[in-house]
């Protein structure tokens, strides 16, 4: 299962789908939803139900894949899992404590406010094609969700094999972060030095971090 990041949705991974594919790996990508209540009331419990969930409707053995916000999402259900790959993942406690500070209002904007400029820096090594792709699918997002990531979610190192993937041009979860947690966890680490926070996603090198993804899978 791949889990999207905050703000995206499972548009993100139609390269790791198509890829996956190929391999004869089936991949579901839900779509993280609001509560009924709206984004103010949507809490990270929320995401973490509707993660779980999906998982446990899967058949072993099953993998769960997240990016970003998605790899805490992942991190938070590993314990149902037969592996675990984590994209830049938001990290838990008390690596939390080593993101940048950031203020959040109860909706974080990024559908509403989303412009093509901001959306080109976001992805500098996305083709124009992909930066109008995401341009027009971002969306709004739960500041609760991301305020609580911020002061960090306690976690067990998972049991079942992972992979953590660190991007060197992530201005949004430090490679350094990443890599750390990756040793205190005895994960596999794959380094992508040029790629950016979303690249392993939607870079021009998407496929190719997806096809080394997938065999890492294949092999367990």
């Amino acid at each position: 299962m791949l889990v999207h990041g905050a703000g995206g949705g499972a548009w993100e991974w139609n390269v790791w789908r198509a890829v996956f594919a190929a391999r004869g790996i089936d991949a579901v990508a839900p779509d993280l939803r609001p509560v009924a209540a709206g984004l103010p009331a949507t809490g990270f419990g929320d995401y973490a139900a509707q993660v779980a969930e999906a998982l446990q409707a899967l058949p072993r053995p099953r993998a769960v894949v997240g990016a970003s916000f998605g790899g805490l999402l992942a991190m938070a259900c590993a314990g149902q899992a037969d592996a675990l790959v984590l994209v830049n993942p938001l990290p838990p406690a008390p690596w939390s404590s080593r993101m940048p500070a950031r203020e959040w209002n109860d909706v974080v904007a990024w559908g509403r406010d989303a412009r093509l400029a901001s959306t080109r820096r976001a992805l500098p090594d996305s083709d124009e094609a992909t930066a109008l792709f995401a341009l027009r699918r971002w969306r709004d997002e739960s500041g609760a969700v991301l305020r609580t990531a911020r002061q960090g979610i306690e976690v067990a190192a998972p049991a079942c094999p992972v992979l953590c993937i660190a991007s060197g041009q992530d201005e949004d979860v430090p490679a350094a972060v990443t890599m750390e947690l990756a040793e205190a966890w005895n994960a596999t680490l794959l380094r992508l030095p040029t790629a950016s926070h979303v690249g392993p996603l939607l870079g021009r090198g998407a496929a190719l971090v997806a096809e080394q993804a997938a065999a890492w899978l294949s092999a367990r």
